[in-house]
């Protein structure tokens, strides 16, 4: 599945993305904040999780930016199995990427992939110690479950507190429908 916003395209990773995705997630200050990636970032680890996109209808991406007339990798972000939840959000991007409002703008594309697809609920949750990602969350719509969890950060090496979140993709109307500001293609 390729989903396409104002700015952004996001599509399945392939195997010729691993340099690309090695020097986008290459950062301390990224990998320190995800659970399953680890620091330093090497190549191994870039083709194993390339070798995850499986199934290419499932709304998991790599995102791409279109800027001044190329694209560039800038980051990660979809659903995935965590624990006991089929659907956990998560995301990542390189640091010249924040504060620009990639993260939204994905977030709001993989949303409506996850509900094109039937998926009704969607867990995430964020370390406490980095509180702009619980932004982003709520700025989707998500909402605390008021569970703080520890979780294992391969990039930290440690546990770290983490507060949980969660959204009803239906809440209101699940006829279908939604914003249209996003074009998907299987």
């Amino acid at each position: 599945m390729f989903v396409r916003t104002q700015r952004l395209t996001l599509r399945p990773g392939w195997p010729e993305d691993a340099t690309a995705l090695m020097q986008a997630i290459g950062h301390e200050n990224v990998v320190r904040n995800l659970s399953r990636a680890p620091w330093p970032y090497p190549m191994e680890a870039a083709e194993t999780f390339l070798s995850s996109f499986e199934d290419p209808v499932d709304p998991k991406f790599l995102v791409f930016e279109h800027r001044d007339g190329a694209t560039r990798l800038i980051g990660g972000t979809g659903l995935s199995v965590w624990k006991d939840e089929p659907n956990e959000f998560g995301y990542w991007y390189t640091p010249d990427a924040w504060g620009r409002g990639i993260a939204t703008e994905a977030g709001r594309a993989v949303l409506q992939a996850a509900r094109a697809r039937g998926i009704r609920r969607v867990t995430a949750g964020h370390f406490i110690d980095n509180p702009a990602s619980g932004r982003v969350l709520r700025k989707l719509g998500f909402r605390p479950t008021g569970q703080l969890v520890s979780i294992y950060s391969r990039g930290r090496g440690c546990e770290a507190p983490t507060t949980r979140y969660e959204i009803d993709l239906c809440e209101g109307d699940c006829s279908g429908g939604g914003d249209e500001d996003h074009r998907m293609a299987a």
